[in-house]
């Protein structure tokens, strides 16, 4: 799931690094907040109120993961970050590294909501495993700082070590300009979308590194 929602405007190339221990709940909150517009988060947690306070718990587990098993590029400021996680193939098992325990932590924060559980479900059907490639599963820039090219430049800094390390990388938009953006970097539709029950669409997404 990723949110870039706004055209780029031109800034100037912010500083990017990698997220440190210490700015977890910093990071939580700030993808807590950036996604409360996002069409695939309003599904899931359809009131606004519940959707805040649940929010960073839930993307939480995405980036303990992230922190854990993969890497977490930030701007310099914590205006913007993506996470990212290491897939193996299928025989090796064809699984996000501790698949389980993030399956587990997602449950564990928002308890009876069968809607994480049905996005889970839909994207894992589609989400190649042929394959080792890094899956992008969250990126975003805070509110105020949406539409200065921020996702596109963490995006950049990512897919560079991709085509270094001649790794596939793999995304699902979960809307359409996020998804033009993410084509405009390489990244290709797969072809059948995630369609939630009564709500709305998600774009799986894959690129080969570029030599």
């Amino acid at each position: 799931m990723t949110t870039t929602a706004r055209q780029p405007a031109p800034s100037p190339a912010p500083e990017i690094r990698r997220a440190r221990p210490e700015e977890r709940d910093a990071i939580a909150r700030l993808l807590g907040e950036a996604f409360m517009d996002d069409p695939v988060s309003r599904w899931v947690f359809p009131g606004e109120a519940h959707r805040r306070a649940v929010h960073p718990r839930f993307f939480g587990a995405f980036l303990d993961a992230a922190l854990r098993e993969g890497w977490v590029d930030v701007t310099n400021d914590l205006s913007a970050a993506a996470l990212w996680l290491p897939v193996r193939p299928a025989a090796e098992g064809g699984e996000v590294e501790d698949g389980d325990e993030v399956a587990e932590a997602i449950a564990a924060a928002d308890p009876g909501n069968e809607r994480t559980g049905i996005v889970g479900r839909l994207t894992a059907e589609l989400h190649p495993h042929d394959r080792a490639h890094y899956f992008l599963p969250m990126i975003a820039a805070s509110p105020a700082h949406q539409g200065r090219g921020l996702g596109a430049a963490l995006l950049t800094a990512a897919l560079d070590r991709c085509d270094r390390e001649g790794m596939p990388a793999y995304l699902e938009a979960s809307n359409e300009r996020s998804k033009a953006l993410y084509e405009r970097l390489g990244f290709t539709f797969l072809g059948t979308t995630v369609d939630l029950p009564n709500g709305p669409h998600m774009w799986p997404m894959w690129r080969d590194p570029h030599n």
